[in-house]
């Protein structure tokens, strides 16, 4: 394109002669400074064809920013107050940009992993459930996957939606719609998760108040009330009858009616408007626990907040209050004790590798071999290298000559057991004694501790971690990851692509603090608040 001319008004008036390939922003932005002598360049913004000229990473010419010869170009002069707060303002957009590509990357990378039942990486399984605390699977490896995506995506989003950041959680609802777009819509009409994601962007607009969302809000209000009433059935038939009759989603159809009522009134349907707000202060008066059966509940050695939401899921009937919090803390006794033996079988698998599919050792054909006289790590070793194939490890084990390849292969992975044991700190002339003795790292740990060697799994983590749920209504999957790049035997060693551990933490974090109901555990404050302004403007 090479030299050109630019019309420039604003700051300066004039004609400018500009190398379009060569000139970046910053060079433009001096010259116009230059010639009006009033300000500098950190107080002129050109404008071109309606957009802001952006430094961006100051390697872009003006021709490839779309700038072409006699352009017209706007120089506007900013306060030094302006111009900190448009670089601020810039800084944290760039930044929040960059946050949101990690975030989808982890959430990519974390759904992956556990998709296709691989040998996790971590020392848990990202699990699907249904509410009754069932682990479903849900259609295709696809679909599990990016079910999995968009569910952690939500939860990460519903967590900024609590502290307020409503722009954030805009962002992040927007790329879990993205994710469940790409589930076959048969899986999708099973659950609810996805009407209860459209309340909750709809939510952000009316918090943002951002009336320029008023058409598109209607439409996802519409299909959410589709979503939900053919997940919960009729009048909220299914999910009373897996509730045994309780109504854990009283305040989420209040917060879809109370949106339904307010785009109504910004749409003129005034009468509409009223019918539905009035319903909402009806299911308001509805949700509010009285002091008396809260101080009850509190008497009865329950918190606030579990007395609060046991009452308003059971309609402030006490007797089923009760029940429900003497229910949840059964369940949750019941899942501690099944993370932990989950996680114990997880660290076993790690032991043993990964099949060339990138399996785990199935441990119920491996205690099957055991039970029949094979020892562990050498049934282990048959199965993981043909890909838990009972028949054909059974026929490798009482073959003499894949027997002593195999027993070969094992005993060649015994320095990498010398190390690991001699890291825990055993001095390694006793480490390499146990290990000639017993054989296999397992049985030499449970001597060095002093443990008897009845089949005792190695931990290398710590227990507390716990397996993590994801809960659908009618709907469910387990997942789980893969540890390294081939599978070539058995390894203790993680080798995983890069991962953003921050961002997967924070993803696998909020799921930790849910629960099946927590989707439907609102706090219905500023919906209070709503009510009262909408039906005093209708008044009015």
């Amino acid at each position: 394109m090479g030299m050109g001319k630019l019309r420039i008004g604003g700051a300066w008036s004039g004609v400018l002669e500009v190398e379009l390939d060569e000139w970046i922003v910053a060079t433009l932005r001096e010259e116009v400074a230059k010639k009006s002598s009033l300000v500098g360049p950190q107080c002129i913004n050109l404008i071109s064809a309606g957009r802001v000229l952006r430094d961006g990473d100051g390697t872009e010419k003006l021709s490839q920013l779309g700038v072409k010869n006699n352009a017209k170009i706007l120089a506007s002069k900013v306060s030094t107050d302006q111009e900190g707060k448009s670089l601020k303002e810039e800084f944290l957009a760039e930044e929040r940009s960059k946050r949101l590509s990690r975030l989808k990357a982890a959430a990519t990378s974390l759904a992956s992993r556990h998709a296709d039942g691989s040998l996790p990486v971590e020392d848990f399984n990202l699990e699907l459930e249904n509410q009754s605390g069932e682990k479903v699977q849900l259609g295709s490896e696809t679909d599990q996957r990016v079910v999995m995506m968009g569910l952690m995506l939500h939860a990460n989003a519903k967590a900024l939606i609590k502290r307020q950041r409503y722009k954030d959680a805009l962002e992040v609802l927007t790329i879990g719609e993205e994710a469940f777009s790409l589930c076959n819509h048969k899986v999708i009409e099973m659950v609810d998760n996805v009407s209860i994601l459209q309340i909750d962007m709809v939510w952000c607009y009316f918090m943002l108040h951002d009336i320029s969302w008023l058409s598109v809000a209607g439409i996802r209000l519409t299909k959410a009330r589709e979503g939900i009433e053919h997940a919960h059935g009729k009048e909220s038939s299914r999910m009373r009858a897996l509730q045994g009759g309780r109504c854990p989603e009283l305040a989420l159809y209040l917060r879809l009616q109370l949106l339904e009522g307010v785009i109504a009134y910004h749409n003129g349907q005034l009468q509409k408007s009223k019918e539905a707000l009035t319903a909402v202060q009806a299911k308001y008066t509805q949700l509010q626990v009285t002091d008396e059966t809260l101080s009850l509940l509190m008497s009865m050695g329950y918190k606030a907040r579990d007395a609060k939401r046991a009452l308003r899921m059971s309609n402030q009937d006490v007797g089923s209050a009760v029940d429900f919090l003497v229910e949840e803390k059964a369940k949750k006794e019941q899942k501690r004790e099944e993370d932990h033996r989950r996680q114990q079988e997880i660290l076993e698998q790690k032991k043993y590798g990964m099949t060339p599919l990138r399996k785990p050792v199935d441990l119920q054909k491996l205690n099957e071999l055991v039970s029949i006289g094979f020892e562990k790590e050498l049934a282990a070793e048959a199965l993981r290298k043909n890909e838990n194939d009972t028949q054909k490890a059974l026929d490798d084990l009482t073959n003499p000559e894949t027997n002593s390849v195999m027993q070969k292969r094992l005993l060649r992975a015994i320095p990498t057991a010398n190390e690991e044991l001699v890291s825990m700190g055993f001095p390694r002339a006793i480490v390499d004694a146990a290990l000639r003795w017993f054989g296999t790292q397992e049985q030499a740990l449970n001597h060095l501790l002093g443990k008897p060697n009845a089949n005792a799994v190695v931990a290398g983590a710590n227990p507390s971690v716990q397996s993590l749920n994801i809960y659908g209504l009618d709907a469910g999957q387990g997942l789980e990851t893969s540890l390294e790049e081939d599978g070539g035997g058995p390894s203790n060693r993680e080798e995983v692509e890069d991962r953003d551990a921050e961002m997967e933490d924070e993803l696998t974090g909020e799921l930790q603090k849910g629960d099946a109901y927590s989707d439907y555990d609102i706090d219905i404050t500023l919906e209070g608040e709503a009510i009262n302004e909408y039906l005093a403007k209708l008044a009015g």
